[in-house]
């Protein structure tokens, strides 16, 4: 049986390497296309009729070929001017620019009415090997439709590879605006945190989003975690994909006592124990030293040698900042708090919070 597991997960990988293979070449291909076209539309060599053209030729002389209709045509050039700048993409890109040759057009021998090539195939950019040949078309469709800055594109573009986000999931992290929450989240993040290599840092929030839930008012705190259980896989692509469940209601004994940690996880790329306590009314000073208190008890007795210290994350209703940033300014411990929310976020407001915070980073006095 070993033996059959083994060729069973060769078989995943092979097929998993070469869908990923054909995508990438799929997306270079959009690339290329919308490079050639973005640069002929630019230097006024092509009109727009000359794109419709292209779509009808195409559908005419190729008909098994699905994806080049006109309104896809432009969504190829919208690509390719939404990242040419960008530096995830800028290397590829300025190493094609060095010569003064204009860019190829990969369709035109096909047809004696368009404009010959004046250079080959090799004048255009390759990004295979950049991020944006690591989510499908569709995820990028999704992004460029919903996203307005270059940064929330790249943040989901890196989100999706990082946690391999369906087309689903990735519409309902961009609804519950997780670029703004993370962006917000990071800056406020407590100074045991921020000591933590960066990686780590990437992984907390400042609040999350729990719409899923329809817990009805008022309720327990025990109710929240049996909502959340209930709906465990939907918490867990919230909290991020390398969550692993270890145990709720966690036992832990101190003493001759017997404690409870509420949530307990271990994230994979944090090699950690995640310690999760739910609280359904606002932040409590108190709150912190009895989530410490599980920390120290979680690291002595439950830590194995090869993982890193445990991680706190208290999760509550609401919170005071100043509250919170008093709290946690003399803890050493590694602890997080964070608002959950059961109705998903006003996006403008976070907008306007980031917006607000950029600001002020910006006056603030460079070291």
């Amino acid at each position: 049986m070993n033996d059959f597991l083994q060729i069973g997960q060769l078989i995943q990988t092979t097929r998993y390497r070469a869908l990923s293979a054909v995508n990438s070449e799929l997306v270079n291909l959009y690339w290329q296309v919308g490079q050639t076209i973005s640069t002929r539309l630019e230097k006024a060599t092509w009109g727009d009729g000359m794109v419709a053209e292209l779509a009808e030729y195409i559908k005419r002389n190729y008909p098994e070929i699905k994806g080049f209709d006109k309104n896809n045509i432009y969504r190829m050039c919208r690509f390719y001017d939404a990242y040419k700048d960008l530096s995830i993409v800028a290397p590829v890109v300025r190493q094609i620019q060095k010569s003064d040759n204009e860019a190829v057009t990969i369709v035109a021998p096909l047809e004696p009415q368009l404009p010959e090539p004046t250079s080959g195939v090799n004048d255009l950019s390759d990004i295979r090997e950049t991020v944006l040949a690591q989510i499908s078309w569709s995820h990028h469709l999704i992004i460029m439709g919903r996203c307005k800055t270059p940064e929330e594109k790249e943040f989901y573009i890196r989100l999706c590879i990082r946690e391999h986000y369906s087309k689903r999931e990735l519409d309902r992290q961009i609804t519950s605006s997780a670029f703004e929450r993370v962006m917000i989240g990071n800056a406020k993040l407590p100074e045991s945190i921020r000591k933590l290599p960066h990686e780590m840092t990437n992984v907390f929030k400042d609040s999350y989003v729990f719409e899923f839930l329809n817990l009805p008012e008022p309720y327990l705190e025990n109710d929240l975690r049996k909502a959340l259980l209930h709906e465990l896989k939907h918490f867990m692509l919230e909290l991020g994909t390398d969550y692993l469940f270890v145990g709720e209601k966690f036992p832990i004994k101190v003493g001759n006592r017997d404690f409870r940690i509420d949530l307990v996880f271990f994230h994979r790329a944090l090699q950690c124990l995640v310690a999760f306590e739910l609280k359904t009314d606002r932040f409590e000073p108190e709150y912190l030293g009895k989530t410490n208190f599980y920390l120290e008890a979680l690291d002595r007795d439950v830590r194995k040698s090869n993982e890193n210290p445990s991680i706190g994350v208290l999760l509550c209703k609401d919170k005071d900042e100043e509250v919170v940033e008093y709290a946690l300014s003399r803890s050493l411990s590694p602890t997080m708090v964070a608002r959950y929310l059961t109705q998903l976020p006003e996006k403008k407001l976070l907008q306007q919070k980031l917006h607000e915070l950029f600001e002020k980073e910006e006056k603030m006095p460079k070291a």
